[in-house]
Order: structure tokens, then sequence, then C-alpha cells
């Protein structure tokens, strides 16, 4: 296709984006004051349902539990997939906003907890609805079939393997690229987007010690569990240190140490939650070997009556960018928003389970970051070396993408994408 003919295609589409953009702003305000934890998500599932009907797609709902799967099909030409995550975070949001949620749910282990759009997914869903909209209203511009899959659960990991599970690409067709995106602590008009290995692999454990309880006046009639658990957690953070080699990337993190209820009860228990991030087998298995050697080795210098539990929880896959697809993608996004604005920043740490719909499918995937932060905010935290304490990231309670102009450039980037895999008329 021609760049002449490519512009020509383009240009009428986005015309309406203007037109479009309060609606869409009153959705994410909405969205983000209503969110809902991971396959919970049945008022989001129906307000996207809603959405897609009035655009004219063929909706189809449940698929995956709670996932909304959208076609429109507009004459010959390629099937592309567009994807959008919808589920929250058990975060109480502490933005201030005057749409900040108050929300609270009951988690999958029967606990209320707040529940926040921690990390951008009423974003995403916002945007997708957009280029939806977009496409929808300049059908005469393109030819083909557009899929959008609204997935619940990517932060359990589990999302998207459950779509598929249930039959995703039986109801939608299988699709010729899959396309996802995802809101960053980055500044605002800044894309990113690395071919290859892209987000890690993510491994997450629920370790369970077992000691022995007593009076806390009395330790040496029991079998200190607390310390057990302490002295593990100080002796996982050797395992990448010193068990990785130094061009290799791993991170081990303990997220949660639970153990006791009073001061002066030792308890007969503690809990860890661990989570790891790899990109190769080889690397993965060196670090979950590591974990079970460490965790009951702990468990038996403490004395140890019952060896511990190690029970994996959530599982994602590395996310591979198919290198033809993103320099075909991100060419279209230079080609709107300048070579400036688009960059590769290598492979980050994070994970994402949107390449499971790629994988399972066959599909090329280009998934890619685009900017939600204030640039002047950046700048400044840039220059005092504050980014990471000045900059909320993803999963913050105090995360909040800057609507304006976060949202058209997420519904820019997602519907020149689309048009990019899309025949142009």
């Amino acid at each position: 296709m021609s760049d002449a003919a490519r512009h020509d295609a383009v240009s009428p589409v986005l015309d309406r984006l203007n037109e479009i953009h309060p609606r869409l702003e009153a959705l994410y305000k909405d969205l983000h004051a209503h969110p809902e934890l991971s396959f919970a998500e049945t008022r989001t599932a129906g307000v996207v349902a809603g959405e897609l009907k009035e655009l004219g797609f063929d909706v189809t709902t449940k698929v995956g539990r709670t996932g909304v799967v959208g076609v429109l099909a507009n004459g010959e030409g390629p099937r592309v997939l567009l994807r959008a995550d919808f589920d929250a975070l058990p975060v109480k949001e502490q933005t201030g906003l005057d749409y900040a949620s108050q929300v609270s749910a009951t988690d999958m282990d029967g606990r209320q907890v707040p529940v926040m759009h921690a990390c951008g997914h009423d974003m995403h869903v916002a945007c997708l609805i957009g280029a939806l909209d977009l496409l929808a209203g300049s059908r005469e511009a393109w030819s083909g079939t557009v899929v959008a899959v609204f997935q619940p659960a990517e932060e359990l990991g589990s999302g998207a393997q459950a779509m598929v599970d249930d039959g995703l690409f039986d109801k939608t067709g299988t699709p010729d690229v899959v396309l996802g995106q995802h809101v960053a602590p980055m500044p605002t008009g800044m894309i990113a987007c690395h071919p290859g290995p892209a987000l890690a692999a993510t491994d997450a454990l629920h370790v369970r010690m077992f000691g022995r309880g007593a009076h806390g006046s009395r330790p040496e009639a029991a079998i200190d569990p607390v310390v057990m658990a302490a002295s593990t957690v100080m002796r996982l953070q050797t395992v990448v240190s010193r068990e990785i080699a130094g061009g290799d990337t791993a991170v081990v993190t303990v997220g949660a140490l639970n153990a006791g209820t009073k001061d002066n009860v030792i308890p007969d228990e503690a809990e860890l939650k661990l989570n790891i991030r790899t990109y190769t087998p080889e690397v993965r298995a060196t670090v979950l070997n590591a974990i079970n050697r460490i965790v009951n080795a702990e468990a038996d210098a403490a004395g140890a009556e019952r060896a511990p539990q190690i029970t994996p929880t959530d599982t994602f896959p590395v996310l591979v960018n198919d290198p033809q697809a993103v320099e075909r993608t991100t060419t279209a996004l230079r080609a709107h928003f300048g070579d400036h604005a688009v960059v590769d920043r290598g492979p980050a740490t994070g994970s994402e389970d949107c390449g499971v719909l790629a994988t399972a499918s066959g599909a090329p995937l280009c998934y890619w970051y685009f900017g939600g932060t204030d640039p002047a905010a950046f700048e400044k935290a840039e220059k005092n070396g504050t980014v990471g304490r000045d900059i909320p990231s993803n999963h913050s309670p105090s995360f909040a993408p800057l609507i304006n102009p976060t949202l058209d450039i997420g519904i820019t980037t997602m519907t020149l994408a689309a048009l990019t895999w899309l025949n142009p008329r």
C-alpha cells in the first residue's frame, strides 16, 4: 500500500475524534469510578456490550466467564483483532480525583477489599471503544473485519486463556494480527514498542511455612514461623544477585508476609506471596529451583516439623512481539506522531497475557505502551532524579493517567494500528 493511499484512508477516519471525545471521557470516568475485580467485571461487561451494540457490532458476552467480543464485518479483507483488558485491582485509591473509586468488593479468598483501576484498564477500554467508534463511522474508508476483544482477568494472567478455551476463535474467526496497548507512566505523546520478547513471564507462588505456636514469653516452646519466614525473605534476595548471570534478567519479589495476630502469641504458621519475572526457560527454572531449595532449607534450619507448601497461583507467558508486525505498525505511528514520539525502550519486566491470543491463533502480535503522565511533571522528576518517587506507576494507589491528551492519543494509536492492517478503499 502506498503512503498516499494510507494517508487517504486515515484522514477521514480521525476527523470525528473531537466530536466523540466528550462521550469517551465520560465513559472513562464512569469506568474509573466503578472498577471490578478479575472475573467479576459484570457491570463493565454490560457497559461494553451496550457500546458495541450501539456501534453496530455483532456482540457475544460471557466469553471466558465475563469477556465481551464484538465483530464488525465490512467487506473483503484482513481480520484484525483489537484487544483491551478491563479488570481492576484490590487497591484503595488515593488520587483525590472527583471521580475516584469508592468501591469495595469480596475477593476470591472471601475478603472485603477496596477496588481501584490502578493499572489503567479503564483507559484501555475507553480508547478501544473510541477507536471502534471511529472505524464504525468511517466504513467507506476501509474493508475487512474488526474483532474487538474486551478481556477479563488480565491481572490474574488467566483471562486471555479463559476466552480461548471458551471458543473465542470459533466465535470470531482466526485473526490475521493481534493488536494491543497499555497506558504507562511515560510522558503523554510517547509511544514505546519493542520487537521480540517484550514483556517478562511471571510466576506467582503462595508459600506456607509451618512452625509450632506458643506464648510469646516462652519462645523455647515454639518453632517460630515468623523468624523462619523472615530468614527466608532475606535469603531469597540472593537468588538474583548470586545465581543469575549478570547478562540475564530476573526479578524475585516478596509482595506479602503474613503471620500472627497478637504481640504475645507466637503463631504456628507464616505465609509468603512471591512474584517472579523471567524471560527464558533456563533462567525461570534456575529461579524456581532456587526458591524451592531456600524455602525448604530455611524450614529445616528452623527445625520445622512439617515441610513448607509452595503453591503456584498465577502464571503469565513471555509476551513476544512479531518484528515484522512491530515494523509495520510503528511505521504508521511514526508517520502520524513523528519519529521522536515512537521509541524502543527495550524489554520490560512487566507481564501481560495478551500474547496468549496471538499464540493460540497463530497470528503475529504487536503490543505497545503509550504515555499517560503530564510531560512537565515527568521532565521535572527526571531532572531531579525522582521519577520513581514522584511519578506514580501502574498498581500504585496514586496512579491515574492524565485524561487529556492521553485518551485521544490512545484512541488514535489503536485506530491507526487497525487501519495499517485493514484494506483501504
